[in-house]
């Protein structure tokens, strides 16, 4: 018989989660069990490939410490893997035995946590251990405690070695009805090897690196083909001119989608619209092209475009409220 341990406690030496698994592992090895332990915060980074060691094992302990509120982290982490990567035909043939020390209030709800998510993932149950422990002394030297865990670890050899028959739980039902896993089925072998990619901190980086690659790829192709259009804007703008005698701006529109800016010179009666690389500017204004095609169709104002958050804009405010006289678009 195999019984793994996992523990998501942090390791501290006063922990009473320790005292109550080092305690059950001896019971447990006794009765000529293997028991295999696993500390969580030890194995922090490959977390996500812990699933695979539920392969071999009959029943397992999932111990963990509430010091403030819940399960803590680690165990969440590992449970998380276990639905996201383990074998669930597997996972369904395993006893599992929750056991939860508190030093502060929770331990029964972290308990029926740990029980409530067992069963969603398919497990069978054994009656678990949860108590409040201001001390660890009060587990040494109370007796009383002691023959607690010992019938709990033996009612764990009992139900594991005699396979005892539990009642189905209506999560289980609940689960099959409504959460319907989305995405393509994989193998138990396909995920294991996906959990390892997971776990796997420099492949992720790449992975990450390629999309970002990818992504910048498309982004360009696409400025390219559609958004360097440098003649966009420039005739609607002329268009709607109109000019203060005595007036001179300079403005620069940076169009999200768009590589370049747009440049607006006004000097009296002239007007110079073009596309490039600004050395300076008196206003400059940032935007969305959908904004921008939104003021030229006459449908917002710079003024109201700025104000609702559409353009932001830094510079000279007073020069920044004359747009609307320099420019006035007719709505389509």
């Amino acid at each position: 018989m195999n019984v793994n341990i996992y523990y998501g406690g942090r390791g501290i030496i006063d922990d009473p989660t320790l005292f109550v698994i080092n305690k059950m592992q001896e019971i447990l090895e006794e009765l000529r069990v293997k028991v295999t332990r696993y500390n969580l915060y030890e194995s922090k980074n490959t977390i996500s490939t812990l699933p695979q060691t539920l392969r071999d094992a009959d029943g397992i302990i999932l111990a963990t410490t509430v010091e403030w509120f819940g399960i803590g982290g680690y165990m969440q982490q590992f449970l998380d893997a276990c639905w996201l990567f383990g074998d669930k035909e597997k996972i369904a043939d395993i006893y599992m035995c929750p056991v939860v020390m508190s030093t502060t209030y929770g331990e029964r709800e972290a308990k029926h946590n740990l029980a409530m998510a067992w069963e969603i993932l398919g497990g069978l149950l054994c009656s678990g251990i949860c108590g409040y422990i201001e001390n660890t002394v009060m587990l040494e030297m109370n007796e009383q405690y002691l023959k607690i865990i010992e019938n709990r670890t033996e009612n764990i050899y009992r139900a594991v070695n005699q396979h005892i028959a539990c009642f189905p739980a209506s999560n289980q039902v609940v689960k099959q009805k409504v959460a319907v896993p989305k995405g393509p089925s994989l193998t138990p072998q396909e995920t294991e090897q996906l959990s390892q990619y997971v776990s796997d901190d420099s492949y992720v980086q790449r992975q990450k690196q390629d999309i970002q690659e990818l992504a910048s790829l498309f982004r360009d192709r696409l400025s390219e083909g559609e958004n360097d259009n440098e003649e966009e804007y420039l005739a609607a703008l002329k268009k709607a001119f109109r000019p203060q005698t005595g007036f001179k701006a300079q403005y620069v529109f940076n169009i999200e989608e768009k590589k370049k800016s747009l440049m607006v010179t006004v000097d009296g009666q002239q007007l110079e619209c073009s596309y490039g690389a600004p050395s300076h500017s008196d206003v400059e204004l940032r935007l969305g092209k959908s904004a921008m095609e939104d003021i030229v169709n006459g449908r917002m104002t710079f003024q109201r475009a700025f104000m609702s958050g559409a353009m932001k804009t830094k510079g000279d405010f007073r020069i920044l409220r004359t747009l609307d006289e320099l420019f006035q678009f007719d709505a389509l």
